[in-house]
């Protein structure tokens, strides 16, 4: 008995944390992240605006149009892809927010039968 009352509590309290997400902070700005390419360390900026991203990473310029499905949710399809891979939508998703950055998650738009649904993480940090 006394292992379920602790079970109970224990529970009771985890379900009263709430994770904070001021989403809108964050739907237009210049953003930059890190990220790795051929394992080195990189960073890249974008610059988002309510319909269009513009991405500066790897020396290279590339820009997408925005689709907010929600304040925490969008997704970005690139206008000029040079690739079949790249007319691919990706959804993101925002999961936590700080004062100065968001960590998302973000995935194919559209699950392709023929491939494992790949799910990644990252962080932007506002800059502006």
């Amino acid at each position: 008995m006394k292992y379920y009352t602790i079970f109970f509590l224990l529970l009771l309290f985890t379900s009263c944390y709430n994770v904070e997400r001021n989403c809108a902070d964050f739907k237009t700005g210049k953003f930059e992240f890190n990220y790795k390419l051929d394992g080195e360390d990189k960073t890249g900026t974008f610059i988002r605006t309510d319909d269009f991203s513009v991405d500066y990473f790897d020396n290279k310029i590339d820009s997408s149009s925005v689709r907010w499905i929600n304040d925490c949710e969008f997704v970005l399809k690139k206008l000029n892809p040079k690739s079949i891979s790249e007319d691919d939508a990706i959804h993101f998703k925002i999961l936590t927010t700080t004062d100065s950055s968001y960590t998302f998650e973000y995935k194919l738009a559209i699950k392709k039968p023929s491939q494992k649904l790949r799910v990644e993480k990252g962080t932007a940090y506002k800059i502006n």
